[in-house]
């Protein structure tokens, strides 16, 4: 009687700790390539960089031209919850190809490393016993800005990753099967890689709740030793978090650990911070629809059905790629034409004759009366019938003569990407569990509580999907209020 009483008991521990476990969120900050620490630690470390001013002709055309280099996506037609330690905030530099960027810590004794987010890659790796890797000499201007050489040997928790790890996916360049499992990974941009071995040590994260509690996940990363292309020119220069879903992902080692549920949100500010949160399932009350099963290109890929442009509805009926590390939206023909010409018909001020040195096409000389409501709005239909309404779908830039207003939508020629820009003033769910993206109206400087553990009835029902990535870039003379008061954030230990 006692023995049953006894497993009685465990199994009701047992039960509760996990369901507490997948309770949790990790949140780290983010901050904007162009957001000004970065450009205080971009001086620091003796990397000073010309900055375009802020909302000018130079800083849009700066923003697409690294989405047309960095995404190599074929644009040349014309990215309680866990969080890291060290804050859940992102940051931008104009001289590094990813958008978003955030502290982490690793090892025993915890080392900071500044990583660039990557949502459509899945390894995360730090530089490492470099035989070539980008330059970390210099002051660094805070603590979230500190630049760092992982060393195996200084981490106590630190541990081999051999050959016979399920992580390793190199096997045929092993030596032997427990050599150390090596690693190559090369992407988008033109010969840009990184290659090293995988080690495994602690990742410290710090729940997101009224009660912060201390997390140490172990997680498997490469051991970055030979950088090559932009890598080797401050792009990434400490590292890069990979978010895709492959199981070496880190928002999927927290959810095979049982630390979180497998989703999480970002969330943008016009300030040029944001939020990542792991473990982050959204709220009952956000709008849906599910990712498309695309295997050969795995993405976070949605279905939009119609576009509202003021007073008109375009049927859509095209696929998309949902991703925040690339600054504007690019949509290929018929759909961008249809769009941009609806949108220029239901405008009353003068259209200006086309600017090379800026990507939009549809642009605009503000009338001294003008008024934001003469504007035509935009609304995305989604897969499932959600509305996603885009509160910005215009970029104002500041002349020195005039103030001018653009489309914010780029012609492609391959590919349709609805990116950053259209996200912001949403906090943006990549639920992996369900295959579905989610949305909700969110000010990211407010700590909403979500019962991410709790089953709730969605709208959506989704099929089995295989998504990656998100980047993100926060938006310009945006309608939307952000209180930068009073701000709540936890991070990685």
């Amino acid at each position: 009687m006692l023995k049953t009483v006894f497993l009685f008991l465990i199994s009701i521990w047992v039960f509760f700790n996990f369901k507490l476990s997948y309770g949790r969120i990790f949140t780290f900050e983010m901050h904007h390539r162009f957001s000004e620490p970065v450009r205080n630690w971009s001086n620091s470390i003796g990397k000073p960089s010309h900055w375009p001013v802020k909302d000018s002709f130079e800083y849009y055309a700066v923003l697409a031209q690294r989405d047309r280099l960095f995404r190599g996506r074929k644009l040349s037609g014309v990215n309680a919850t866990l969080s890291f330690s060290d804050g859940n905030s992102t940051f931008k530099i104009d001289s590094l190809g990813f958008l978003h960027y955030t502290t982490v810590q690793l090892g025993t004794p915890g080392v900071k490393f500044m990583v660039a987010l990557d949502t459509g890659s899945d390894l995360f790796w730090v530089p490492c016993e470099c035989t070539k890797c980008a330059p970390t000499e210099g002051t660094a201007y805070a603590s979230d800005f500190e630049l760092s050489i992982y060393d195996p040997k200084g981490s106590s928790t630190s541990k081999k990753v051999t050959c016979s790890s399920s992580f390793c996916a190199q096997r045929n360049q092993c030596l032997g099967t427990f050599s150390n499992c090596p690693y190559m990974v090369s992407y988008m941009s033109a010969q840009t890689s990184t290659s090293g071995v995988l080690v495994e040590d602690v990742l410290h994260l710090t729940t997101e709740d009224g009660h912060p509690e201390s997390v140490e996940a172990y997680v498997t990363f490469g051991c970055g030793q030979v950088q090559s292309g932009s890598f080797l020119d401050v792009a990434a220069p400490n590292g890069l978090f990979g978010l895709g879903m492959e199981k070496i992902a880190v928002p999927s080692i927290l959810s095979q650990e049982g630390l979180t549920d497998d989703s999480f949100s970002m969330c943008f500010g016009n300030d040029g911070t944001g939020r990542i949160s792991f473990g982050d399932k959204g709220s009952p009350d956000q709008k849906e629809t599910p990712f498309n099963v695309n295997p050969s290109q795995p993405a976070y890929n949605v279905t939009v059905t119609q576009i509202q442009v003021g007073t008109t509805l375009i049927d859509g009926g095209f696929t998309a790629l949902f991703d925040s590390g690339t600054s504007f939206t690019y949509l290929v023909d018929p759909t961008y034409s249809n769009l941009a010409m609806n949108f220029h018909s239901q405008v009353q001020d003068s259209r200006r004759p086309p600017d090379s040195g800026i990507p939009f096409e549809y642009c605009y000389d503000m009338s001294p009366s003008a008024n934001s409501s003469l504007i035509p709005s935009m609304s995305l239909t989604m897969k499932g019938g959600s509305h996603f309404p885009v509160y910005d779908p215009v970029l104002v830039i500041s002349n020195q003569s005039k103030v001018v207003y653009c489309l914010a939508i780029v012609k492609s020629a391959e590919v349709n990407i609805i990116g950053q820009h259209f996200m912001t003033g949403y906090r943006v769910v990549f639920d992996r569990e369900r295959f579905v993206l989610g949305w909700k109206k969110f000010d990211c400087y407010d700590i909403e509580e979500t019962n991410s553990a709790e089953e709730e009835s969605h709208p959506v029902s989704a099929p089995p999907a295989v998504a990656a990535g998100i980047h993100n870039y926060s938006t310009p003379g945006s309608t939307k209020d952000i209180k930068t008061n009073n701000k709540s954030h936890t991070s990685i230990a």
